[in-house]
């Protein structure tokens, strides 16, 4: 597919750089209604609780790196790795 500036569907490239602009991203093909994802950037914070705490001493900054998490059909959000079906599909779009 030929991706245009004013495309409102395209490949995973295409998503994930409308991701990187802040996007919330859904695939036509995807059975779960009201599904998405979105990037969340990456941060940096101080531990001062569990689970971290366990395997930092309390006050270390860390950085939690950029990573996409999704929003599923049930409500709930979880951390999101696109499988090679994903990747490969050509009907990713902005999510409203």
């Amino acid at each position: 597919m030929q991706v245009g500036v004013d495309t409102k569907i395209g490949s995973y490239g295409w998503a994930l750089q409308r991701l990187a602009d802040g996007e919330k991203l859904t695939r036509r093909g995807w059975n779960g209604k009201r599904m998405f994802v979105y990037l969340v950037p990456g941060s940096t914070f101080v531990v001062n609780r569990p689970p971290l705490l366990g395997i930092y001493p309390e006050g270390t900054e860390i950085t939690y790196r950029p990573h996409l998490d999704m929003k599923y059909a049930d409500g709930t959000c979880g951390v999101w790795l696109a499988s090679q079906s994903d990747q490969l599909e050509d009907d990713w779009e902005i999510a409203n």
